[in-house]
């Protein structure tokens, strides 16, 4: 093949490639209309449907932390965790349990742990100060599997834990979807 024929050869490739890209932005354009037109957009903080939270957690609540900030987050919502201000907001969320198991789900033919399942669960409650139940007692569960080698134990540790900060973080965003799916007091 002479230079000339190569040359040429390389044009056409380029052309395809050029009309490829250009199809493929093309596609993307006319996806992004698409989506526009059908409504979709991203997931924004809800309004809920009350202005004040007393909140009631177990002393030592990893989720708690993340349930304050995100209620912290709504802007027309005030929060209360003190005693005599019970009286004073419109609803109490009761956060009854959280308990953390580890259970061990596989072993190998001498008896060593390689597979262990992190469970995470959650009770909890919506109520007027008065005793009126908005959701009843409603127990929410996550639960994920980690393999696990002795030899990497300490990186082991380190992944179940972002799996129990990820299962938290599950668990607070399905609260706060039931929070706001309320819709009487």
């Amino acid at each position: 093949m002479n230079n000339a024929q190569q040359l040429l050869s390389r044009r056409q490739s380029l052309q395809v490639l050029a009309r490829t890209l250009a199809s493929g932005a093309l596609m993307s354009g006319v996806a992004a209309t698409g989506l526009s037109g059908c409504g979709f957009q991203l997931r924004q903080s809800a309004d809920l449907p009350f202005k004040s939270l007393f909140l009631i957690l177990p002393r030592q609540s990893a989720l708690g932390t993340d349930l304050r900030r995100n209620l912290a987050s709504q802007a027309n919502l005030k929060v209360f965790t003190e005693g005599p201000d019970m009286a004073t907001s419109e609803v109490v969320l009761d956060v009854m349990s959280e308990v953390r198991e580890r259970v061990v789900v596989g072993l190998n033919a001498s008896g060593q742990v390689r597979e262990l399942q992190l469970r995470l669960k959650v009770k909890f409650r919506l109520r007027t100060p008065q005793g009126q139940n908005l959701i009843p007692e409603v127990e929410l569960q996550q639960q994920r599997d980690l393999s696990f080698l002795e030899s990497a134990a300490l990186s082991k540790d380190i992944e179940e834990n972002m799996m129990y900060r990820d299962m938290q973080v599950d668990i607070v965003q399905q609260i706060m979807r039931r929070l706001v799916a309320v819709k009487s007091l």
